[in-house]
């Protein structure tokens, strides 16, 4: 059973992290700005090396600040090692893919981007790639990286995680599951779900919201517990709608558990006292760092970590027996570091 932070699927995550371990460990820094808009800049540090171009390009939705651990893990790794790191996004995968073709003619010298939509952002990738720039990605796109391109893929298997989350669930005694899904499309959150359906012993269903307006979020969670009272799980696939739905549960006058995938600092606190029964964390800091690491490697030798294989950030499972384990993340922080 998966009951710490140490457990089997977390041995899975680790051996992942293995080559990138010992780049991160001194990575910390404070999260940067709002993750989304125009692009950005950093780099410097004092570095030797001569000074290269990295784009990061995410699918992060405006006012979603699981995307700041994950820059401010880029920016961290770009001072260090001299890098200039240009930030854009966009949760739409065809005005995504155009900030990759962006990138690639603003002459980058390596792209990190995410692939939750792979098939809209597979034409503009391969056209990176075959100009001969490296391309690495992160969050999301473990299933389609490869046919990309790409040179390894730096985040958690999302099917893993959920899988994660029904043998929580099991543990608890729980029956009846919900799993929110806050973007319909998206591969890694589906994922999510299914690897849930795949390990917990009750039932479960899917039930999607729009994760851009908090309102709809609140009112559709709020419904389906009405309608619904024989939900006893709810499992949330990023911090800030777990919040929402802790306020959903009460609304609703049930009893159900809340879980969710992400952790931010309210999160933290929840699993603390016992009002969230679990996060599952994908460590998103380390994904942003590692990957421009991993762009500062390969120019400077043709080195790849992970030796072209997906390395795992995640899952691991935080609850109230472990969560001491990652205070340094979250305590004295007031700020929310949401996930995706």
């Amino acid at each position: 059973m998966l009951k710490s932070r140490f457990g089997r699927w977390s041995k899975i995550g680790l051996a992942g992290l293995a080559g990138v371990g010992a780049l991160a460990l001194a990575a910390c820094g404070t999260p940067a700005g709002a993750g989304g808009g125009a692009a950005g800049g950093g780099g410097g540090g004092g570095v030797d090396e001569e000074e290269i171009k990295v784009a990061l390009v995410t699918h992060a939705a405006p006012g979603d600040t699981f995307w700041d651990t994950i820059r401010s893990g880029a920016e961290n790794a770009a001072e260090r090692n001299n890098v200039e790191l240009l930030y854009s996004s966009d949760p739409d995968g065809a005005r995504q893919a155009q900030l990759v073709q962006q990138a690639v003619d603003q002459g980058v010298d390596g792209i990190v981007v995410t692939l939750a939509k792979s098939d809209a952002m597979a034409g503009e990738v391969q056209k990176a790639v075959d100009a001969g720039i490296p391309v690495f990605s992160i969050n999301a796109g473990e299933e389609a990286y490869k046919d990309l391109g790409v040179l390894a893929h730096f985040g958690q298997n999302e099917f893993i995680a959920g899988q994660a989350a029904g043998e929580q669930f099991n543990d608890a005694g729980l029956k009846k599951a919900v799993c929110v899904i806050q973007e319909q499309g998206h591969v890694g959150l589906e994922a999510r779900c299914e690897g849930l359906a795949d390990t917990f012993e009750g039932t479960s269903e899917v039930l999607y919201v729009q994760g851009t307006d908090m309102t709809n979020v609140a009112s559709t969670i709020t419904s389906k517990l009405q309608t619904n009272s024989d939900i006893d799980a709810v499992l949330t696939l990023g911090a800030p709608f777990a919040m929402t739905a802790m306020d959903s549960i009460a609304d609703a006058g049930s009893s159900a558990t809340l879980a969710t995938t992400d952790l931010n600092a309210d999160v933290y606190t929840a699993i603390k006292d016992g009002t969230i029964l679990f996060g599952i964390d994908q460590q998103p800091f380390v994904q942003g760092y590692s990957a421009v690491e991993a762009v500062r490697l390969y120019t400077e030798g043709g080195y790849v970590l992970g030796g072209g294989q997906a390395v795992l950030t995640g899952p691991t499972v935080v609850n109230a027996e472990n969560a001491d384990s990652v205070s340094a993340q979250f305590e004295g922080s007031g700020d929310d570091e949401s996930a995706e």
